[in-house]
């Protein structure tokens, strides 16, 4: 009799770590899998998780430069080979031109990277308007 109430006791505080050691491995397999179902989105779609935004000028030469920044805002995946459609439109907003330029670069998560392009842009453009077309990771 004197040994059952020690052996339950036992019992009781082995469970106990034993329940705890579960929770923390459930806790770390639903990270995991969280992590995993972000990643996989992610990389399913890139234009979801990549920003563009940049203005234009006109040089000495008559070229609009376009000057840019791509900015990763994905959690995971880094991404590279960014295909930007660079939109010129005129005062009255009717598209005059469209081109498509890549970003040979890798933007970690939460970085940022700069571009510029020259472009001969047709008369009247007035705005700029950049697009995430792609993005390879």
């Amino acid at each position: 009799m004197k040994y059952i109430l020690p052996l339950l006791l036992a019992l009781v505080l082995g469970n106990a770590c034993n329940q705890a050691a579960k929770k923390e491995v459930q806790i770390e397999k639903n990270y995991e899998a969280v992590k995993e179902s972000l990643e996989d989105t992610e990389k399913k779609y890139p234009k979801k998780f990549i920003l563009v935004e940049g203005d234009k000028k006109k040089n000495l030469l008559g070229q609009t430069v376009v000057r840019g920044v791509i900015i990763n805002i994905a959690k995971v995946i880094t991404y590279k080979d960014v295909v930007i459609k660079i939109q010129f439109y005129s005062k009255t907003a009717a598209l005059l031109e469209e081109d498509i330029e890549t970003i040979y670069e890798n933007i970690a998560p939460g970085k940022e990277v700069n571009f510029k392009s020259k472009f001969y842009t047709p008369k009247g453009t007035d705005s700029v308007k950049f697009t995430v077309e792609d993005a390879k990771y």
